[in-house]
């Protein structure tokens, strides 16, 4: 927060809501701590709805990808139309039924767009489900052959989902981001940013480790993130996956994502 007040924006920091640790969860292995999950979106959509606003935005730091879902949920809940871009090396679209690795943080947008398979409890989650609608979701930074299921890359060919790539956010952050928002209908936007986009060698942030000389640098997504920020509409960001604890290994890596996500006042 004390980077944000010297870039010369105005913060309210509105503290922390409850922990919800992950599980291992033996009885439902393929979709793993389901109603905390659910139960953590719901405080998080509830708590963060009256304070959606297009005239202020807000940030939200969570652990699991889903975070993006309550971040949405919250926008639906204040009445704006949910569209996002998520900013991510993975698409997120298996469901319990298509993959055994049971972690929800890795089915999110499946969820969101309410995709055949997806847990009903979780596509529920407000009111409105689901939550987006294939043309209000833009990917920016994923890798789909190598990063993604064959299931997955069958959803977006299925729906029709834009995608710009991680080839594209690495050779031009401000053209990929533009073209990432650009993908999206005109008005309030929200991103989502999983932090292992990241080249791990770069910053070595994220809860998953494998992302070694790929994705673009701190600095790469600083540009990314600034032309979102500037772009008409914007009105939020959730960001994900951030594990302190590995930047034991490099102690600048920390201090420069808070840079990357500090714009200057005037945006």
């Amino acid at each position: 927060m004390a980077s944000l007040h010297a870039a010369g924006h105005q913060v309210d920091d509105l503290g922390d809501l409850p922990v919800h640790l992950w599980k291992p969860d033996r009885e439902r292995p393929r979709v793993q701590n389901l109603d905390e999950e659910v139960e953590a979106l719901r405080e998080l959509a509830g708590t963060a709805a009256p304070l959606v606003s297009t005239d202020t935005r807000l940030l939200v730091l969570g652990g699991s990808c889903t975070v993006a879902l309550g971040l949405c949920a919250a926008v639906a809940d204040a009445g704006i139309e949910p569209h996002l871009v998520y900013l991510d090396r993975h698409l997120d679209l298996n469901t319990p039924e298509s993959t055994t690795e049971g972690s929800l943080s890795w089915m999110g947008m499946a969820h969101a767009l309410g995709i055949p398979g997806a847990d009903e409890s979780l596509v529920r989650l407000t009111s409105r489900h689901p939550l987006l609608q294939p043309s209000h979701l833009s990917y920016l930074g994923v890798e789909p052959a190598t990063e993604a299921t064959e299931w997955e890359r069958g959803q977006v060919d299925r729906l029709g989902i834009p995608v710009t790539t991680q080839a594209e956010l690495v050779a031009d952050p401000t053209a990929a981001a533009t073209r990432a928002r650009g993908a999206l209908p005109d008005g309030p936007f929200v991103v989502h940013v999983d932090v292992d986009v990241l080249d791990f060698l770069d910053a070595p942030l994220a809860e998953n480790v494998n992302g070694r000389n790929s994705g673009p640098t701190l600095v790469q997504l600083g540009e990314a993130l600034d032309a979102l920020w500037r772009a008409p509409g914007f009105i939020g960001m959730s960001i994900g996956q951030l594990v302190p604890a590995h930047t034991a290994s490099d102690p600048t890596s920390l201090g420069r994502f808070v840079e990357a996500l500090t714009p200057p006042g005037d945006a």
